[in-house]
């Protein structure tokens, strides 16, 4: 090749800037949010945050462009929106730009239904009455009663219902297809959380974005003594009793594999995965002072506590303590969680509106820009 062909990139792009993540539930879409959190101020873009006191964009209901903060004022001019909610596309589309890229992420129900399970023991009516995820799922219909459908969401088909659709529709194959197509067309990408750091290379790709944009630290997990396990007909039992989230998630891994074979190719993906985890690590070690993330009644800093829910311990982490200012800034970003982050740029964006009440002690002194 001449010398002016190797100084052209191969493919010139630039980073995309609109931007909707569905924020799915119990799928690492809490570490997702944390990534476009950080990106949208790192380019100084505009989130549409839920409004008021509100700390998610109007779930379990049906999204409305209204649950946004000033959508009367800012109209279809966010950069951003990535906070859960229940997916409906056209009230959604009065919010994002016209070119907004839409995404979002799916897990194995398996284990997805366990999460859920030990995560919405006390809310779920259906987990509640159950000793446990076990006996819940020997036979469901005994627990799983039609008249509490609101609150039992997260008992069937939670990933359906996330995306606007009915969790307890029947298994029909043409409504199936249907959906599935209706959701290729809504979304440009759908990721899948047990590849995780595969999901983050792809997306980087896809989006433009570099690789310290995708980086991240694992966010909103659990503790591993809090997991239940699940017997091998208690598995087989979860692709029927959650059928349609099971149909969604093949049809989806499929197409995963796919794109990641047209877009990076494997051999290409793994270098980029090791990058990306020694990355990571690097990071672990200039902020963390334990290397990895540790219990709810390890936090040092209260104000880094995540929202503890049902039977979890959902650990977080101790940053160390003689950071230099920068420094200190990016690792606070990577470790915050999610309700903490949301209220911070709530506060950033709408500087006169009142601030959230999470009932947290808020970080704000230390993450107002110095």
């Amino acid at each position: 090749k001449s010398h002016e062909e190797l100084l052209i990139p191969s493919t010139p792009c630039r980073a995309k800037t609109n931007v909707m993540f569905l924020k799915t539930h119990k799928t690492a879409s809490s570490t997702v949010l944390n990534i476009m959190f950080r990106f949208a101020e790192r380019y100084n873009l505009t989130v549409a945050l839920p409004a008021g006191q509100l700390v998610h964009l109007g779930y379990p209901k049906t999204f409305l462009a209204s649950f946004v903060e000033e959508f009367q004022a800012i109209g279809q001019n966010y950069n951003i929106m990535c906070n859960h909610l229940r997916f409906n596309s056209s009230e959604v589309q009065k919010v994002m730009a016209a070119n907004a890229f839409y995404f979002s992420i799916l897990r194995n129900p398996i284990p997805l239904l366990e999460s859920s399970y030990v995560y919405y023991k006390d809310s779920a009516p259906a987990f509640r009455i159950s000793k446990d995820v076990n006996e819940y799922l020997a036979s469901p219909m005994k627990y799983y009663h039609p008249e509490d459908y609101k609150q039992n969401i997260y008992a069937r088909n939670i990933m359906w219902f996330d995306f606007g659709y009915n969790n307890n529709a029947q298994n029909n194959k043409k409504y199936i297809q249907a959906v599935l197509k209706e959701i290729e067309q809504n979304f440009h990408l759908i990721l899948i959380a047990d590849y995780f750091d595969e999901s983050m290379i792809l997306l980087k790709h896809i989006l433009c974005w570099d690789l310290d944009d995708v980086i991240y630290f694992k966010l909103n997990s659990r503790s591993q003594d809090t997991v239940q396990t699940l017997t091998l007909k208690s598995k087989e039992q979860i692709k029927a009793w959650c059928s349609l989230d099971w149909k969604l998630y093949l049809h989806f891994n499929q197409s995963f594999w796919r794109r990641i074979e047209e877009t990076i190719g494997f051999e290409k993906l793994e270098k980029e995965v090791n990058h990306l985890r020694m990355r990571q690590k690097e990071l672990m070690e200039t902020c963390l002072s334990d290397q990895e993330a540790v219990g709810k009644d390890h936090i040092k800093n209260k104000a880094l506590l995540p929202f503890q829910s049902g039977a979890t311990d959902i650990l977080g982490y101790n940053l160390k303590e003689d950071l230099d200012n920068r420094t200190l800034r990016t690792c606070q970003k990577m470790v915050m969680p999610e309700l903490q982050y949301t209220s911070y740029l709530y506060a950033v964006q709408h500087p006169h509106k009142k601030r959230k009440q999470l009932g947290l002690p808020l970080p704000w002194t230390s993450f107002q820009e110095k």
